[in-house]
């Protein structure tokens, strides 16, 4: 093993060992004593066959401490013990654990090592696949206006919250170059045709272009009774097979044989963008899984109907906020259809108009490495905001923070995080300087009683998951917390210190400083929505931290008690309290 690749393995070991201290796996946070000793600090884990000790240091985002070595030492029984790679790791932890939790832990040993593997191609692609995004761009990011070239970039970047985002479990290499958006392939999706009567289509078929079956090189005889839907091609074969016969259908679907439409992945992977028409994206499901073994990419039939309801909900807010007319866009997602199968379905999803021209960037990429040195954010900034990133930052969160308290005004959080934001920035005239796109809000989480009192009578039937719907703000300010604070304002603030762009503690308080601007519109009297924002996020001493690794892999649903597996949470110190 090569230097370079044992540091990267070390720094992919303590980022594990860090979400594992965090998620309190095997009691590693609660069950342990803090020990000083020459070096640092440890926390050391007793357990009634030996002791295990783990090196810390402060870490502050959303756990106290952060794993300080890529190491896990087991003391007794026995001479001291460096277990230094993660399977040796998971292995200790696995045996403090149920016996019916082992498995979970062998899968996310799985998991790391496609992680680490994945790492290592983007490490050593990073030259060929900079260079290809230049060719086709141009070498300045701050005038690319395509926003997969964006997605490209962000797909190459830890995720802020789950150590081994950038594992595609189930994939080869030759599958994740040929189709994974960190490597900005081009292919062409795969089509099935299927009865009309068995597809429950809501204008999907009816939007523009869309194949008929003839169009696919399938008999014409099918055009009068047959929908096409889009199939990736990775779903093609076993997977495919086993959706069509679990759904009746494996006698009456017809598979062309000729591929059709050429697309590019988005960073969703199982989202890809027509390259006729990059304003339209197709979401089509994935046999695979990612964030988790339990995270699988395909869509469930509900879902598709949940977005649509919550594209309503936030159309009648948006009627009643005309300040955010022309900065808050909505992607349209109210087109889709699905033969009732998680594996046999296609949202359809729309830009909105007057985005040609604009350099439309996902949030996530802000801080991933731009070609030429420094960050996505620095280059942006450049040109956008005078070479200053923390202004430009400070502009995103002023408009984020703004639009996503007034829709907790409202009762409303959204799933909206770092992958579903996009920042379109202009500096043409008669063009706003900074709006925010928004896709994917089929997992919101609304408080009805607020609802109702400030929007007035609204059909909430349209929304199939019954999670979504809740009398109190618990899970409205859960998810308003861990998705808008940590992962689209704290992850960003936290990265940028890293990268020496500006002291952490003037990023915080801008960050807390932006949120307290847009809680007290609001207002803090009693009973008012901002009062509950400032108890539950500025003013609290812990905050809520998704337990992604226990939710998504480690434990069963059974076992975890996660009823989304998106939302089950920990606590973590407050970042953002005064003096933190």
């Amino acid at each position: 093993m090569t230097a370079g690749t044992r540091a990267h393995r070390d720094r992919h070991l303590l980022r594990i060992l860090t979400a594992l201290l965090r998620e309190d796996v095997a009691g590693l946070r609660t069950r342990s004593t803090r020990v000083e000793r020459p070096d640092g600090s440890w926390l050391r884990r007793e357990h009634p066959g030996g002791a295990l000790a783990l090196p810390v240091e402060p870490e502050g985002f959303q756990s106290e401490f952060a794993a300080r070595l890529p190491l896990l030492r087991r003391e007794e029984p026995g001479p001291a013990t460096d277990l230094d790679t993660a399977d040796a790791v998971l292995a200790a932890l696995g045996d403090l654990a149920d016996p019916a939790d082992r498995p979970g832990f062998d899968a996310f040993a799985d998991e790391c090592r496609h992680s680490l593997a994945a790492e290592l191609l983007h490490r050593d692609t990073r030259t060929e696949v900079l260079t290809r995004l230049t060719d086709a761009y141009g070498p300045d990011p701050a005038r690319w206006t395509d926003p997969l070239a964006f997605d490209t970039l962000a797909a190459r970047l830890d995720h802020p919250v789950y150590p081994t985002g950038r594992g595609r479990i189930g994939l080869t290499d030759r599958h994740v170059r040929a189709y994974a958006p960190e490597f900005h392939p081009r292919f062409r999706l795969r089509w099935l045709a299927l009865p009309r009567v068995d597809v429950v289509d809501e204008g999907l078929t009816a939007a523009p272009g869309w194949p008929a079956p003839s169009t696919l090189g399938l008999p014409r005889a099918l055009d009068a009774d047959h929908i096409a839907l889009p199939v990736h091609p990775l779903t093609v074969g076993a997977p495919l097979h086993g959706a069509l016969k679990e759904a009746g259908l494996d006698d009456r679907a017809v598979l062309a044989e000729q591929p059709y439409a050429e697309v590019v992945p988005t960073l969703s992977m199982r989202t890809v963008a027509l390259t006729a028409h990059p304003g339209t994206h197709l979401k089509v499901p994935l046999a695979t899984a990612t964030l988790g073994r339990l995270n699988r990419r395909t869509i469930k039939p509900g879902t598709l109907r949940d977005g649509a309801a919550c594209q309503r909900l936030l159309a009648a807010v948006a009627a009643r906020e005309p300040r955010f007319d022309g900065t808050v866009l909505h992607a349209d997602e109210t087109r889709y259809a699905h033969a009732g199968h998680e594996l046999l379905a296609v949202l359809r999803r729309r830009w909105p108009a007057g985005l040609d021209g604009a350099v439309v960037v996902p949030m996530a990429a802000l801080t991933a490495p731009a070609p030429g040195g420094g960050l996505v954010i620095d280059r942006l900034a450049d040109r956008f905001h005078g070479g200053d990133p923390v202004a430009l930052l400070d502009a995103v969160l002023t408009l984020l923070f703004d639009w996503q308290t007034t829709l907790f005004g409202y009762g409303i959080a959204l799933e909206s995080h770092q992958q579903n934001i996009s920042l379109a920035f202009d500096d043409r005239p008669q063009r706003p300087p900074l709006r925010l796109l928004f896709k994917d809000n089929d997992g919101p989480r609304v408080h009805t009683g607020r609802l109702r009192a400030t929007l007035g009578p609204h059909d909430l039937s349209g929304f199939d998951d019954t999670r979504i719907t809740g009398e109190d703000d618990r899970a409205v300010l859960d998810l308003f917390t861990t998705i808008t604070v940590h992962l689209c304002a704290g992850a960003p603030a936290f990265a940028l210190a890293r990268h020496g762009s500006a002291p952490l503690d003037r990023l915080l308080t801008l960050v807390r400083d932006r949120l307290g601007e847009a809680v007290e519109r609001l207002g803090t009297g009693p009973g008012q929505p901002g009062a509950a924002l400032r108890a539950h996020i500025l003013d609290a001493a812990r905050l809520p931290v998704k337990a992604m690794v226990t939710a998504g892999t480690l434990l069963t649903k059974q076992r975890s008690g996660a009823q989304d597996i998106n939302k089950h949470y920990t606590t973590g110190p407050n970042y953002l309290l005064r003096g933190a």
